[in-house]
């Protein structure tokens, strides 16, 4: 009895050394631990609670020195402690001491077993991650046919306006032969108008015979940037962060946009960001609707009036046929679309936060839709002008004074910004207030209206709203869906999920059922049914015509997978299911 109590004992305290000098403590280990669950997946421990606005801490301390070499390998690990135990047992401890100590190497030694699991588990995640992340490339530029073209705006036929908001108004535009590079290049229906067109020479073409308009051409207002193309790239540079390395080449003489300290980053494409193709400077022309729409930021020499430069910034990328809001007004989403929307957004934010920008101004008008042959939605994020792409800082914006730049559309600004007082100290973390702002704008994905904004009682406000005000959603939405919003819109950012876990959360409750619905699991049956994933995902595009949504979604998120990220997600959920008072009603 006394040997099985010492090997009961060892095993006990081979378990608890591990959790607690392990580096990176295997996700395995905390599957159907009863406990409460924070929104990372882990076990708080008792009593203790991470301060406001700080990250949580890892479970785990370092390893002493000496048993650094070992901090990779439990087994020898044990294998030095049981020698060094039995050495000191021999000195003076008796036999049941020796046997403790034995029991005490043995734990640590049967312990490695499971750290071998997860090894195993997080390599097969990593190769399937590589596979997808060639299949998920996106398609070639349209315009790398001409590559040393397209910097000049006397090369478009510039179409009727698109819209305009407070910095910029887009129009739709073509180049000659262009239409049949960006079918091929994107795969997708592509918007046709036939309205008149202005180029250098101005034309009018409406009818059937009417060119179709694949691409947009964004032209920046430029009120304080002066007219050298240098000085406007520099001030305007914030748009230029999703664009390709070829839209910044220029032609010829054209100046090219140089990278130089503390300039924005640039961001790595992604299917739900939108792409610039290409950025230029040239003169402001007067293009249809400009002495209507927006007269005062015309340079003098076409409106008397006007307080614009006459030189500013064009971006051309690829014209969409509505966004988001425009769509909402026509459509209502069923709950599963709705899901699937909501996940396309936080991919994209997901993709944000690991390049280490934050958008700052995200809302339904700044979301840009198309759809697919079936009619399903595609969503892409766009307009980076209050972006935070600064290679110095990250995400974690210092804030000494109220004329630092916390980002546009305070609607939607998350509590950790709206109510960040500057000082010397003051530092604004931007790592999960994207995915608050996805939360909010969740609300009108699912048919409400948008609980942030409007007017009177009904309107919350970022800066005191509490989580119990929250309107309950639709009983129509699935329950993990209602809780997901719920976690996303929680005030403090230690208790919020990050994009990436939130986004597993929805991949799994949208087709990961089969696996949350085991009794018990385990890492090995979590890759099992990631190669299955992987197997439907590859049949499905290579048998298709053209790719469905959910199954770019099931290949986006098979390229972007992380063990500890979809182990984080599994708990959550179950955690959830675990707790049906919990649900939102």
């Amino acid at each position: 009895m006394a040997v099985r109590q010492a090997l009961g004992r060892g095993l006990q305290l081979g378990r608890a050394l591990l959790l607690r000098f392990a580096a990176k403590p295997g996700p395995a280990y905390c599957w159907g631990r009863p406990g409460p669950v924070t929104a990372w997946g882990r076990l708080e421990r008792p009593g203790r609670a991470a301060a406001p606005g700080l990250q949580p801490r890892r479970v785990g301390w370092r390893l002493p020195d000496r048993y650094r070499f070992f901090r990779q390998s439990v087994a020898g690990l044990a294998a030095r402690l049981q020698r060094q135990f039995m050495m000191r047992a021999r000195g003076g401890a008796g036999p049941g001491g020796r046997a403790v100590f034995l029991a005490f190497g043995l734990g640590l030694g049967l312990i490695e077993e499971k750290q071998a699991e997860s090894r195993r588990a997080a390599t097969a995640c990593q190769e399937i991650q590589a596979i997808f992340t060639q299949k998920s490339k996106l398609g070639a530029d349209p315009l790398d046919g001409r590559r040393w073209q397209g910097f000049r705006l006397e090369e478009y036929l510039i179409g009727q306006s698109i819209g305009k908001g407070c910095s910029a108004a887009v129009y739709e535009a073509t180049v000659a032969a262009l239409r049949v590079n960006l079918e091929e290049a994107e795969g997708t229906r592509l918007p046709g108008r036939g309205t008149e067109l202005t180029t250098a020479g101005t034309t009018e073409m409406s009818g059937p015979g009417a060119p179709h308009f694949p691409l947009a051409i964004k032209m920046m207002w430029n009120i304080s940037a002066g007219s050298s193309s240098e000085a406007i790239f520099r001030t305007m540079s914030q748009e230029l962060v999703p664009a390709s390395r070829v839209a910044l080449a220029g032609e010829y003489g054209a100046v090219v946009h140089r990278k130089t300290k503390g300039s924005p980053k640039q961001l790595a494409p992604h299917p739900n960001i939108i792409r610039v193709f290409r950025a230029f400077t040239s003169s402001v022309p007067l293009l249809p609707g400009a002495l209507v729409d927006y007269p005062d930021v015309l340079p003098p020499r076409l409106h008397p009036q006007g307080l614009g430069h006459g030189h500013t910034l064009f971006l051309v990328m690829k014209n969409y046929p509505c966004t988001l809001r425009q769509y909402l007004r026509e459509n209502t989403p069923s709950p599963r679309l709705a899901m699937v929307m909501t996940l396309q957004l936080l991919e994209g934010v997901a993709h944000l936060v690991q390049q280490g920008i934050a958008h700052r101004d995200l809302k339904s008008d700044n979301i840009l839709v198309e759809l697919d042959a079936d009619g399903c939605p595609w969503l892409v994020i766009t307009d980076f002008g209050c972006c935070l792409a600064d290679e110095r800082i990250g995400l974690r914006l210092p804030f000494p004074s109220w004329y630092v730049d916390r980002g546009g559309n305070g609607c939607l600004m998350a509590p950790e910004v709206s109510m960040a007082h500057p000082g010397p100290r003051t530092v604004i973390d931007y790592s999960k207030a994207d995915a608050w702002a996805v939360g909010a704008i969740a609300y009108e994905i699912f048919g409400l209206a948008n609980p942030f904004y409007g007017q009177g009682r009904a309107r919350l406000e970022s800066r005191s709203y509490l989580e119990t005000q929250l309107p309950a959603l639709p009983r129509s939405v699935p329950p993990d869906a209602r809780q997901l919003l719920r976690s996303l819109l929680q005030r403090e950012p230690r208790k919020r999920p990050s994009a990436r876990v939130a986004a597993n959360v929805l991949h799994l409750s949208l087709w990961g059922e089969h696996l949350l619905a085991l009794k018990n699991l385990e890492l090995d049956k979590m890759v099992g049914w990631l190669l299955q994933q992987s197997a439907v995902a590859l049949l499905t595009n290579r048998l298709a015509e053209r790719s469905c949504v959910e199954t770019k979604m099931k290949m986006l998120f098979l390229a972007n997978l992380e063990c500890d990220a979809l182990c984080q997600a599994a708990l959550l959920l179950r955690a959830w299911r675990a707790a049906p008072g919990q649900l939102c009603t």
